[in-house]
């Protein structure tokens, strides 16, 4: 591991790690939860809270088939200012190391992809170790996707983190996409996409309040 004197001055703010997969899925929902603090569960996050149960428990840490399995790790990075835990990580008796991201449904573009690959950046630097793959597994198909941090994932998740830490910096609230997305977010009545997607609506619905 590396040590205290080595490790370079953190980036700042620290960027989350589950904003990651936040701000792949929508820019603004990333910014409702980690700039304003908004959150509200659906059946959808429910049912993740429900398969993450296990996954994020340190106790239930263990030796399965030949490796061992550390689950809820805490990680950082401040070479890249991140931070966060892992749901689980797997250690082989040859000492290769993956982290594994647990998914309740199934797959949805490259979200999960962006997550574990920067949850593999932040062992790289706390083990000061290469790490070539991970793993996601989704609950929905019971099936692990191998996941390859090539060049390009990994320069796409960091520039994703570099994203949201302008986010995090600015304060600003990005426009609401209201497309497909809204339908499934969680946030949906914070957010109020059919509204804010189009001024002019905004505008008039505060001309009626005010005449009200």
């Amino acid at each position: 591991m590396c040590s205290d004197t080595a490790r370079p001055t953190a980036r700042w703010p620290l960027v989350p790690l589950s904003a990651i997969e936040h701000y792949e899925y929508c820019p603004r929902q990333c910014a409702l939860i980690h700039c304003d603090g908004v959150w509200h569960d659906n059946v959808n996050t429910l049912r993740g809270h429900i398969a993450h149960r296990r996954s994020d428990d340190p106790s239930e840490s263990r030796v399965e088939r030949g490796r061992t399995v550390l689950r809820g790790v805490r990680l950082w990075s401040d070479r890249h200012g991140l931070t966060g835990r892992a749901d689980r990580i797997e250690v082989t008796h040859d000492g290769a190391v993956t982290p594994v991201e647990h998914k309740a449904g199934q797959r949805h573009g490259a979200t999960a992809d962006l997550q574990v690959c920067a949850q593999a950046l932040c062992l790289e630097e706390m083990l000061n170790i290469d790490i070539a793959t991970g793993v996601v597994w989704y609950d929905g198909t019971r099936r692990r996707r191998r996941v390859r941090f090539s060049d390009t994932l990994r320069t796409d998740t960091l520039a994703r983190a570099e994203q949201i830490r302008t986010t995090l910096i600015d304060g600003t609230l990005p426009a609401a996409p209201n497309d497909e997305r809204c339908r499934r977010c969680q946030l949906r009545h914070h957010c109020l996409p059919e509204l804010t997607s189009r001024p002019a609506a905004v505008t008039d619905l505060i001309a009626k309040l005010l005449r009200a």
